[in-house]
């Protein structure tokens, strides 16, 4: 497991869409804010929509919650699509990226994906498991240092890589009419139940409003979506 700490990306788009089309996204395909998640804001999204991937930050109902969440499926099971594509996080603050390839690497009969760093990822990665998929994407030179040179623009100070960072991303996507929650810091992906592509974006942000609602006092919730570009 790598020592190595980055800075965290920020929940920006403008930067998260320079990061995607270095990794070899086409920018047909863009990341856009969710400002609100009420039925009219969701109807503001560009459609389709194939990834909805939410900041939140890391509270013990949080840590509760997985560990229950675990717990349980463990005991009773849970069907996950064999095409699924799931990391495990293995480098500190990496958790955007791992959110965004979640994102990508879902979508491909959607996305026209360019050679890149991120193309030549998936390819040495088709068919294993998800920490040895976490092992070879710490070792992605190309995608590291592309998380490197955007992770230091934004509208935000900068904080040093070893400074606490208590924000955590996650990505939802649709696969083989399911919704999957994708967290590199959970043991397995999660069924959260049948969608549509029609549906998808509110059946992710239904989902989203349960985080929110284990931290009702906590307001620092944000919500981006992968979408057709305009």
């Amino acid at each position: 497991m790598a020592t190595e700490s980055l800075l965290p990306l920020e929940s920006n788009p403008e930067v998260m869409n320079k990061f995607l089309q270095k990794l070899g996204v086409p920018s047909n395909w863009s990341i856009v804010d969710v400002i609100g998640l009420e039925p009219e804001m969701l109807s503001w999204v560009p459609k389709p929509v194939i990834a909805v991937t939410l900041l939140f930050p890391i509270s013990d109902a949080y840590e509760q919650h997985k560990r229950k969440e675990e717990n349980d499926i463990l005991s009773k099971g849970q069907e996950v699509s064999n095409n699924i594509f799931y990391m495990k996080q293995k480098i500190k603050n990496a958790c955007g990226t791992v959110a965004l390839v979640h994102g990508v690497a879902n979508n491909l009969d959607k996305i026209q994906l360019n050679d890149g760093p991120l193309k030549g990822f998936l390819d040495e990665t088709k068919g294993l498991d998800a920490n040895d998929r976490g092992a070879i994407f710490v070792k992605s030179e190309g995608i590291i240092n592309a998380h490197k040179e955007l992770a230091q623009e934004g509208q935000t100070n900068t904080p040093n890589a070893e400074d606490p960072v208590n924000h955590h991303f996650i990505t939802f996507v649709n696969k083989d009419g399911v919704l999957y929650e994708l967290d590199g810091n959970k043991a397995f992906p999660i069924n959260h139940g049948k969608t549509t592509p029609d549906s998808f974006l509110e059946d992710a942000v239904k989902v989203c409003k349960e985080f929110m609602a284990r931290d009702p006092e906590e307001v620092r919730f944000t919500v981006v979506a992968l979408a057709a570009s305009e």
